[in-house]
């Protein structure tokens, strides 16, 4: 049942020290690319809630882009839509993940991703030191012949130590090929910050939740009264909506909410225009307005299998041990991808952690607005 779409963009940022053409370009398909892997998501969960990070999915992609060859370099390029191998983009990927990890009083962004080779295994010594230099990565010695032993080391990582409930081992133990695997890449993007203006708990009540197929639920509503950012627009196909930017503690992520105006009008129509362009110069047009603003509580977690995305993406060799090119790294080929996910928002904060393992109504009334989240949005951090 489809009650609340999450998708969590911990990459729609700027470059550090302003934007040229390039940068600006690198941005925006980016953002695109992240839309693509929401879309891809959904469809494959029947749009069930979710939450991801297009980030936790694609810096383990570009490690490998650092060691492909050939047709498994050329497809991992072409579903990307870039390539690691040209300069200005590496540039670019660097300066960005560089300043993404950051702590701050009420706010704690982390990234980092891992490769877990398994002993004894040759790696080149031009791709170790471009995995040392990505995205805070790092290689690590692991007997990853013994059972579980990817499960193990996904329990290992940040969404265990920030919010206590780790990816279930059952949920890992899914696929195939990990008693063969010489190399697993374990990425973590995990993001917890307070609200910049708190919701009350006090406040919090059971409200009617319209959910997309028109059932009315009573659900925990968290409210405030607050300066926010807002704006109404019309999307290609001139569905009305209103956007909704509350920001977190500090400067550095906001949540962006997207709420058709028409009742009547489904999320899954507003959806499939959402662009990259379109959010920037939604975003840039946003006004300061007074408002009323009623979201729902929620916690999400799931976990979807990337390879089957992968393959619909046209990244094929990469999977097959008789077509896979890695020979800039070895000689393994990757048998499985998947990404854990956990989200909640709270009245005082919001708290995300992402694991991806490869394994190789708005209504106006006297200038006083109430943005009341009572049916299929669509948010998104930023």
């Amino acid at each position: 049942m489809q009650s609340l779409l999450l998708a969590l963009f911990l990459l729609h940022t700027c470059p550090p020290g302003g934007a040229s053409n390039l940068y600006e370009d690198l941005t925006l398909l980016r953002t695109d690319l992240a839309l693509r892997l929401y879309r891809s998501v959904a469809t494959a969960s029947n749009q069930t809630n979710l939450v991801l990070s297009p980030a936790g999915a694609f810096i383990p992609l570009e490690l490998l882009q650092f060691g492909a060859r050939g047709n498994t370099s050329r497809q991992l390029a072409q579903a990307l839509g870039y390539t690691v191998h040209d300069p200005k983009v590496r540039e670019w990927l660097r300066a960005v993940y560089a300043v993404l990890p950051s702590t701050s009083p009420g706010a704690k962004l982390e990234l980092a991703c891992t490769l877990y080779v398994q002993t004894g295994t040759p790696l080149t010594p031009c791709f170790m030191e471009q995995v040392s230099r990505w995205a805070n990565s790092s290689l690590e010695l692991a007997n990853l012949r013994e059972p579980n032993s990817t499960a193990m080391l996904a329990n290992g990582w940040g969404p265990r130590q920030i919010t206590g409930d780790g990816p279930v081992g059952s949920t890992w133990e899914r696929g195939g090929g990990a008693e063969s695997a010489q190399l697993v890449l374990v990425s973590t993007v995990s993001f917890q910050s307070a609200w910049r203006q708190q919701f009350s708990f006090s406040d919090t009540q059971l409200l009617p939740f319209t959910c997309a197929q028109g059932l009315a639920l009573e659900v925990p509503m968290m409210y405030q009264m607050a300066e926010v950012n807002y704006g109404q627009f019309q999307d290609p196909a001139g569905h009305q909506v209103g956007v909704l930017e509350l920001p977190y503690l500090g400067t550095a992520a906001s949540l962006l909410l997207v709420l058709p105006q028409d009742r009547d009008t489904p999320l899954s129509h507003i959806e499939p225009h959402l662009t990259a362009s379109l959010l920037h110069a939604w975003t840039a047009s946003l006004k300061r307005a007074r408002m009323e603003v009623f979201l729902p509580r929620f916690r999400i977690q799931n976990h979807f299998d990337l390879k089957n995305i992968l393959y619909s993406w046209g990244v094929i060799d990469l999977f097959d041990p008789l077509r896979a090119n890695l020979k800039g790294i070895s000689e393994p080929n990757v048998s499985e991808s998947s990404q854990e996910t956990t989200g909640e928002a709270t009245a005082t904060s919001k708290d995300s952690s992402i694991v991806t393992v490869i394994h190789c109504l708005f209504l106006h009334h006297s200038q006083k607005y109430i943005l009341k989240g009572s049916q299929p949005c669509f948010p998104f951090s930023i």
